[in-house]
């Protein structure tokens, strides 16, 4: 449970939504991919859908990384 609350959570101890939203993305995406490869290729998610998620997370993801290094002093 630790481990869980540390992924959420910021340097100073809050929850960041951009971390939230991040994992989120990844998760939907996976689910998305998953999907797609057992079901039938009529039944697919967008490509710019899927693309707009990618993004999202991408973005998500490196903003916080460039908050973690940019440390205001």
């Amino acid at each position: 449970m630790r481990f869980l609350k540390e992924i959420f959570t910021d340097e100073s101890g809050s929850y960041s939504s951009k971390r939230v939203a991040g994992l989120l993305c990844t998760l939907a995406l996976i689910a998305a991919l998953i999907m797609n490869t057992t079901t039938h290729g009529d039944i697919k998610p967008s490509d710019r859908l899927v693309d707009a998620v990618a993004l999202l997370a991408f973005g998500a993801l490196g903003l916080t990384s460039i908050d973690k290094w940019s440390k205001k002093k």
